[in-house]
């Protein structure tokens, strides 16, 4: 009798033992379901300017969080586990709304940023002949006066020589225009002041430049038909 007494008192402490663990475990899967679950609910009390500045942060919190939810479940019985499971989706599904209403607004700002307009090619040769942002789609030439037009003509020249076999034949057509702009304006110049000695030095570039931006001319035009037939 007495040995039955003390093998009924054993069994009834191994299942108290297991009854205490399985409570412990319960009681530790609600804990982080709840911190899971107030964590997804404070989001709402967060402005969406806060939440979207500090979305990488959030999403880091919000992964462990519902990682150690996860992981709590494992030994719990199956009716538990179901009725835990259930509150974790509850709580990822709301985060997935602030989710995709956070990556909504990111999106929608980046396709906001104004994209620098690209700069044309016309204005590419432009900058090249005569300086970045001297002549605009008008080809004004207002800037150019009698103290500065030998140094334009000038390195309008050296500009064209070194740069000339690169030049396409719409390149050409191009620099033709600006040259006949800049040779208008030189005619306003001669007529408030412009020095003999610099209308000299200016006729001797435009001497030598006008055969040489012929045969370059006729040398694109023939380069381009030739890699055309390739």
């Amino acid at each position: 009798m007495k040995k039955s007494v003390l093998k009924f008192g054993l069994f009834s402490m191994i299942l108290l033992g297991m009854v205490s663990c399985k409570d412990k475990e319960k009681e530790m899967a609600d804990k982080r379901i709840s911190e899971l679950e107030s964590y997804v609910d404070s989001l709402k009390t967060v402005s969406a300017e806060d939440r979207e500045a500090n979305w990488e942060m959030i999403s880091r919190d919000f992964e462990t969080k519902n990682t150690n939810a996860n992981d709590a479940l494992t030994s719990l019985d199956q009716d538990s586990k179901t009725k835990s499971q259930e509150r974790i989706n509850a709580s990822n599904a709301r985060y997935d709304e602030y989710k995709v209403i956070v990556l909504t607004e990111k999106e929608t700002a980046s396709n906001d940023v104004a994209v620098p307009a690209k700069t044309s090619s016309s204005q590419l040769l432009r900058d090249r002949l005569f300086g970045a942002g001297k002549i605009g789609n008008d080809m004004s030439f207002a800037w150019v006066n009698k103290d500065n037009i030998l140094s334009v003509y000038s390195n309008f020249y050296d500009s064209y020589k070194k740069n000339k076999g690169d030049f396409t034949r719409e390149d050409y057509d191009e620099i033709k225009l600006m040259y006949e702009a800049l040779d208008a304006r030189k005619n306003t110049v001669e007529k408030e002041g412009l020095s003999s000695e610099d209308n000299g030095k200016i006729a001797s570039i435009k001497f030598k430049l006008a055969p040489m931006f012929k045969a370059n001319r006729i040398g694109a035009k023939s380069r381009e038909n030739s890699e055309a037939k390739e």
